[in-house]
């Protein structure tokens, strides 16, 4: 990544779909760390080194993202590529953030078709062992943001009782919607929203905003019908994958359980494939949600692992850039909406309660299936937890144990 900066003042630049692909492609190859981390990239490579925008615009774009549902860190990326180069400059961003990650996904995907995916193998019980640290720790971390107050926390556990005693992509769902009516009329949003100094720039009209959230609402409808209809598989892959991407709130692992009920709970996928790829999904840099590549070309479509990993991808991004850009010129009502910022808070506690269920089944009924696997997976907790070992080097680790001992 080289050092230039541009001459002009920050966050009046307008660049080429080109340089936007090239700078993400090289943050989409070293961002390791997860949403959070990512977000530090973006600011230090967008607003103190190539100055494309102010701290101020770039704090109202993080603070959009995070109140829709979908991948916070691929949106403000997204955003910022539709900020320096029209629209061509948001898909730019998206597929070169998103391209290195699902390349070694599917790659990953491919490799465990040819040598097979044995339940007992070591280095897979490694990786499962990993999943469970890596999810707990998500857990925790999630708890200790989104529902550290009393009423959160009750909102949590209201949604991890409810998925718990009713497994289903159905009943992730109603927790969401749950999480979110408790906290329109229970949850009181803390702090104030600023105006940012340039937040209007992002070329988007009302109209193509209206066409955009029009389009996500038909697809969301729409897919399951059709699928119903015509029950071929690429419909009912997009449908799946489309439908995860409207429904989760905070992203990252959150996505985890939704994508859980559609593969594995379809019989599309099996569980020791999943956790396997979920594993190898921390050890990969870019944004999670590409782990919908690998369980895409786990499903192929017309006998194409490849048409499968694209759609599986494709789907699970869509509603996230159809709701960035429908929403961006409604953006400065809502963010200073008290009772919408409740909402979402309550809808992120139920999140937390969403993964604390997903943690016990299938990560930790999975994944811990002896006295050793817990040893592994209690170890890379610690690693990560206490000794702040990258998600990557863990998993890696996790693997190598398991192929060495398990």
């Amino acid at each position: 990544m080289s050092g230039e900066t541009v001459e002009e003042s920050p966050g009046t630049g307008r660049g080429s779909a080109g340089e936007v692909f090239r700078a993400f492609l090289v943050l989409g190859s070293t961002s390791f760390g997860g949403p959070v981390t990512h977000l530090g990239y973006f600011r230090e490579a967008f607003v103190v080194r190539r100055r494309w925008m102010t701290e101020e615009a770039y704090a109202d774009l993080v603070a959009l993202c995070q109140f829709l549902p979908g991948p916070a860190s691929s949106q403000v990326g997204m955003a910022i590529g539709l900020r320096r180069a029209g629209y061509a400059g948001m898909a730019a961003a998206w597929v070169a953030f998103t391209l290195p990650s699902a390349v070694l996904l599917v790659a990953f995907a491919l490799g465990v078709q040819a040598v097979g995916a044995e339940p007992g193998a070591g280095w897979l019980l490694g990786l499962k062992a990993a999943a469970v640290a890596v999810v707990a720790h998500a857990v925790v971390g999630m708890a200790g943001s989104l529902a550290a107050g009393k009423r959160q926390a009750a909102i949590a556990v209201v949604a991890l009782v409810l998925v718990l005693l009713l497994p289903s992509a159905l009943s992730q769902v109603a927790a969401i919607l749950v999480g979110g009516v408790l906290g329109l009329f229970w949850l009181r949003a803390t702090g104030s929203v600023e105006n940012g100094a340039d937040a209007g720039e992002v070329p988007v009209g009302r109209g193509t905003a209206v066409v955009c959230l029009a389009v996500f609402a038909a697809l969301l409808v729409g897919l399951p019908v059709l699928a119903a209809l015509t029950a071929g598989p690429a419909v009912g892959l997009a449908d799946g994958f489309y439908r995860a991407g409207s429904l989760v709130f905070g992203g990252g692992h959150v996505v985890l359980p939704l994508l859980e009920a559609e593969v594995v709970g379809t019989g599309r996928v099996d569980h020791e494939s999943f956790l396997a790829g979920y594993g190898a999904a921390q050890a990969v840099p870019g944004p999670l949600f590409t782990f919908s590549a690998y369980l895409g070309a786990l499903t192929p479509v017309a006998g194409s692992p490849l048409l499968g990993a694209a759609i599986a991808l494709t789907a699970i991004f869509l509603p996230s850039a159809l709701l960035l850009v429908g929403t961006l010129p409604l953006w400065e009502r809502l963010r200073t909406a008290t009772r919408a910022r409740g909402a979402v808070a309550g809808a992120g506690a139920a999140v937390v309660g969403i993964l604390g269920a997903a943690l016990y089944d299938p990560v930790f009924t999975q994944g811990v299936v002896s006295p050793a696997t817990m040893a592994v997976a209690s170890v890379a907790f610690v690693a990560l937890a206490v000794w702040r070992t990258p998600a990557w080097a863990v998993v890696l680790g996790a693997s190598a144990v398991g192929f060495l001992a398990l």
